[in-house]
Formats: structure tokens, C-alpha cells, sequence
């Protein structure tokens, strides 16, 4: 073939070929296949500002509220008819008993409005397959199978509106119990369940999207669920219908599709590498409504949370589980009016900030601002020591330091070539987290001392906060119990990294509790020291133990690393872990 031919063969299968990329991608279901990333910062940057929402889980489930024939669940209260596979007649006769008639929509986005909370985001359709707004496709809904005859979407949103809060629809889209064809993840075992699944994902899943999409005004968010069984195709069928709001922001629980968010939930991970993410967690043990659960978090564990969160860059949609007269629990309500009165002072540190750049000190949580004249470092002291200092490790001049609320109330802060320490005084300002807002010369500058320091007297204090988190399962910080949480497969481990400035021979000291005998390995600049640990009274049981004993002689940069041992391994609830100076023990 002629080389200048062959040239301009090429040149035009090329050209050909971008127009059939750009075609496919102008065509794509994905309403944001040809989003650009500046455009996708600014359709996520309300919900960037916004750092705090509320769930509302609420349902048929309400009624029950984890019971059935007099018999307690031991599951969450949204997933009794799956747990005790009840025939769906039944079932239905709970939808016959679904008549909130004290439901005040407008008194639950005060609340939302009041904690702090930017955004709802309600479960209209949860696995049960029960809509809780008017569906014309199916009579499986609040209006046609309950005796309060009404669409309770309609209200609430009407109330967002009224008070200017963002409104984000649940939607279970491939899990569905209730209605034929729906995806069963247990295997079905109702009658009324048969039918094929693209059947229900064309005349009752998309139908029902496209209700929610175009019958309530303004969709800031869509929280798909479950796409343990979805195809392509349903996939396909379903993202398209987010064209129906432009700038709509979805999570990556579609199937095939990843989202603009990820939603770790149940825990709060270590760090999320940049990605826009969303933990969503209850305020007692269950999404849904159950009589039993009494376990309420208390407003200390939700205020941590939520300034945890935010120091990694994250936002927290906290649920309620309201009962089935339409009432969200005194006690959620209490609850939610404490995080509020700490908003109210502090909330200029948590809408709008960034992530944090160093690592996570074990006094408390930083969250960040970039401003004209440089950087504020809103510094969440957790643990308040009259006189104690705070380490930070930047290098920038200092414009001030001073309490968020009462900026006269200034700290001593002193500069040297390892970062800033910040002198506490007097009592703890607030009793749950007092911030002090630091402001900072120029854009950040890391020291380089960005690590965990041993302290005079030699010791290493490795805190549970602290850790860095990988492999499989869902760990994350309980901060409740200032613990790592959930750590039960072993295909996971932890581990931090630490400034040793004395060599020597230390002994290893852990806290925690475990749920049965177990054995792990840990590693400390790479030498190796196998720990069996005994069963404690229960996880939350917290003990401390001799572990072993470790000869470090390398100084600088050091990793301690926990890995569980295969076939050995059971849940541990891991608080801290204390290197000790040999020497020091008497």
C-alpha cells in the first residue's frame, strides 16, 4: 500500500473512530458520561458544603417494630419479612395497620433543619417493595394499602422547600420483596413474588423512578440500594431516568455504574483516597423503627462522628427510624437538638471543610478552609488537658489562634523547625469538643514530622483513631468506645506509622476486647512477634494485655503492623496499642 495513503487511511479510521467514541458517549444512559471533572465539582458543591444529612428510614416495619406472632427478630426491623420469611398476606395485614396520623412533616424538617442537617434523604421504597407516595403502577403503596390514604413524599418535600433543605430519594431498586418479580437475595418464598426480574425492573421500577423523579419538584440526591443482581441492561434502564433532574448527585450502589459517591456504611473509614463519600450510620442500633432498640448513641459518640467524618473529607447521614403514628423517638429527637446547640457555635468547622492533611492526632479530629490571606486549621479537641499542648506538624507563620466562639480567648502557640504546638489553658471549653481555630499564613506547609511522635518518657501510644485500615471487610473508629470496630475477617489488618527517636528493647501493650480466643501477628520494622489473645467478657469488655516484646533499632520512620492469623482469627475490638520502654518498667 502507498505509504501516504496508508497514512491518510489511518488518519481517517482514527478520526472515524473518535466520532463513534463521542457518539457512544453522547448516547450512553449515564446522564454525566461526557461530564468534565470541573463540572462535577461544581454540581457536587453544595454537597460538599453541606457535611451532614439525615436519613429517614420508615416503612410497613414501623408496625411490627421488630416482632411477629409475639416473637422478638434478632434482625434490624426492616428486614423482618425476609428474617422470618413471612407470607406476604400477613405482611400486608401490617400495611392495614400503617395510619401515622400524627406524621408532621414540617416538624421533622425543623428538627433535620435544627440539628445542623443540609439535606433528607427518605427510603420511598424500601426492600419490602412498599411505596411510601402515590404510585400509579403499583397498589403496594401508602395510598391504595393503607388507611391513611395519603402521599406522605408529597408533604415532606413541600416542607424542604418551606425550609430551604435539600431533598434526596432511597429508592431499593433491585431488592424488592413485595411486588412479582423483584430481586430476592434469600430466595423467594411467596407465590405472590414469582415473576421475572426485567418484568419488575420495566413495570415497576422504572415507572416508579421516573414517578419520584418527575412528581415532587427539585431531587438533589437518588440513593439507589443493593445492586447485588442488577444487569446492564436494568442498570442502563434506571440511570437514564436521572436526566428527568439535571445536576441530580447518586451513589454507587446502581450496579455498573459507580456514582458520585461512595457510602461506607455502619462504620467510618480510615481515609476514602479523595473520592466524594457519604457514611451512613443509625443513632441507635437499627435503620427502621423497633420497640426494643433502646441503644441510642449518645450526642458525645454523634458530634465525634460527625467531626470525624468531615476531618476526612467525608459527609455523615445519620438515620432516624420514626414509629408507625409518624413520631421520630424523644429520644432521637433529644439527641439531635445536642448535635444542633454544638452547630450552632461550631458549625463554621465542619460546612465546607476539607479533609485534614495530616495524620489524625489522638486528642481529637482538624478539619481545614483554605481563605484569602491562606489556611484555617479548625483544631476539635477531644480530649482537653488543662496545660497540655497540641501538636501540629506545619510550618507556616501563625495569624492567630483562638477559640471558635470567643475569638478573645487566644492560646500561646510556638514555632520551630518540627511543626507548631498549641498550649491548652484552663478548662475544657465544651465539654464534647472544643475548637480552636487557627489560622495560618499561605496554603498548608507539611514539616515532614506528619507522624505519630514517642513521647519524652519514650513510650509510643499507637490510639485506635489513629490507624490506617485495609484488606477485606468493614472496619472502622467506634467513637463511642474510642475503638476499632468490626475488625472479623482475616484478610484484613491495621497498622501506623511512628517517629522513633530511642532505640532499645520495648514492651507491646494492648487494649481491647475480643469475642473468643484468637491469634494475630505483629510486625514492628519488620521483626515478627506471634500474640495468642484470650476471650475477654465480650468485645466491649476492654482489656489490657502483654503481648510481647520487641527489640527496635532503627530510628526515624517506623510501621507497626496487626495481622490476623488465618484460621485463628475472631472479631477484635482494638482501643490502642502502647509500646513501652523496657527500661522505664519497674
Amino acid at each position: 500500500m502507498n505509504k501516504h495513503l496508508f497514512t491518510t487511511s489511518l488518519l481517517l479510521a482514527l478520526v472515524n473512530s473518535s466520532v463513534v467514541f463521542a457518539m457512544n458517549a453522547a448516547e450512553s444512559p449515564d446522564p454525566y458520561a461526557n461530564e468534565t471533572a470541573v463540572q462535577r465539582e461544581e454540581r457536587l458543591a453544595w454537597f460538599s458544603e453541606a457535611r451532614f444529612g439525615m436519613f429517614i428510614h420508615w416503612g410497613v416495619y414501623s408496625v411490627p417494630a421488630g416482632k411477629y406472632k409475639g416473637r422478638e427478630i434478632p434482625s434490624d426491623s426492616c428486614f423482618i419479612t425476609e428474617r422470618t420469611k413471612m407470607p406476604l398476606t400477613d405482611y400486608h395485614a401490617f400495611a392495614a395497620q400503617f395510619n401515622p396520623t400524627q406524621y408532621d412533616p414540617d416538624a421533622w424538617v425543623r428538627l433535620a433543619r435544627d440539628a445542623g442537617m443540609k439535606y433528607i434523604v427518605i427510603t420511598t421504597k424500601h426492600h419490602d417493595g412498599f411505596a411510601l407516595f402515590d404510585s400509579k403502577v403499583s397498589e403496594w403503596d401508602m395510598v391504595d394499602a393503607t388507611p391513611y390514604g395519603k402521599d406522605v413524599i408529597a408533604p415532606l418535600a413541600e416542607a424542604c422547600r418551606k425550609y430551604g433543605v435539600k431533598l434526596g430519594f432511597y429508592y431499593s431498586q433491585c431488592e424488592d420483596w413485595g411486588n412479582p418479580g423483584g430481586g430476592v437475595r434469600a430466595g423467594k418464598w411467596d407465590p405472590l413474588q414469582e415473576g421475572e426480574f426485567m418484568d419488575y425492573i420495566h413495570n415497576i421500577a422504572v415507572p416508579q423512578v421516573r414517578e419520584l423523579l418527575t412528581n415532587y419538584g427539585d431531587v438533589s440526591v437518588f440513593w439507589w440500594d443493593t445492586p447485588t443482581k442488577m444487569t446492564q441492561e436494568a442498570s442502563d434502564a434506571l440511570i437514564q431516568q436521572l436526566k428527568l433532574q439535571p445536576g441530580i448527585i447518586h451513589n454507587n450502589r446502581l450496579g455498573f455504574y459507580p456514582g458520585d459517591l461512595r457510602t461506607p456504611e455502619q462504620h467510618i473509614p480510615s481515609a476514602e483516597d479523595g473520592h466524594a463519600w457519604e457514611a451512613c450510620m443509625t443513632i441507635r442500633r437499627t435503620w427502621g423503627f423497633k420497640l426494643s432498640d433502646t441503644d441510642f448513641k449518645s450526642t458525645k459518640t454523634l458530634i465525634h462522628n460527625l467531626v470525624d467524618i468531615a476531618s476526612k473529607g467525608g459527609n455523615y447521614l445519620l438515620n432516624v427510624g420514626p414509629t408507625s403514628e409518624g413520631l421520630i423517638p424523644a429520644t432521637s429527637q433529644e439527641r439531635l437538638r445536642g448535635i444542633g446547640e454544638w452547630m450552632k457555635v461550631n458549625g463554621e468547622s465542619i460546612y465546607g471543610t476539607q479533609a485534614s492533611l495530616f495524620a489524625r492526632p489522638a486528642w481529637g479530629r482538624v478539619t481545614r478552609k483554605s481563605v484569602p490571606e491562606g489556611t484555617i486549621l479548625y483544631l476539635h479537641v477531644f480530649d482537653w488537658k488543662k496545660d497540655g499542648t497540641l501538636f501540629i506538624p506545619v510550618g507556616n507563620k501563625v495569624l492567630s489562634c483562638a477559640l471558635l466562639n470567643d475569638r478573645e480567648q487566644t492560646f500561646e502557640v510556638e514555632r520551630n523547625a518540627e511543626g507548631l504546638t498549641v498550649t491548652m489553658k484552663g478548662a475544657a471549653p465544651n465539654p464534647i469538643a472544643s475548637v480552636i481555630e487557627l489560622r495560618l499564613k499561605g496554603e498548608q506547609v507539611l514539616t515532614g514530622e506528619n507522624m505519630i511522635r514517642q513521647q519524652k518518657n519514650g513510650t509510643v501510644l499507637l490510639a485506635a483513631e489513629q490507624a490506617t485500615f485495609n484488606g477485606a471487610g468493614r472496619m472502622g473508629i467506634d467513637n463511642h468506645h474510642r475503638s476499632i470496630h468490626g475488625w472479623a475477617k482475616q484478610k484484613s489488618w491495621v497498622e501506623w506509622t511512628f517517629a522513633l527517636k530511642k532505640a532499645g528493647a520495648y514492651r507491646i501493650e494492648l487494649d481491647l476486647g475480643t469475642v473468643g480466643e484468637t491469634a494475630c501477628t505483629i510486625t514492628v520494622d519488620g521483626k515478627k512477634v506471634p500474640v495468642a489473645l484470650p476471650k475477654t467478657k465480650d468485645p466491649y469488655h476492654f482489656e489490657k494485655m502483654m503481648a510481647g516484646q520487641v527489640d527496635l533499632e532503627n530510628l526515624g520512620e517506623v510501621t507497626l503492623r496487626i495481622d490476623p492469623v488465618p484460621g485463628k482469627w475472631k472479631r477484635v475490638d482494638l482501643r490502642s496499642v502502647r509500646l513501652v520502654p523496657v527500661d522505664t518498667i519497674k
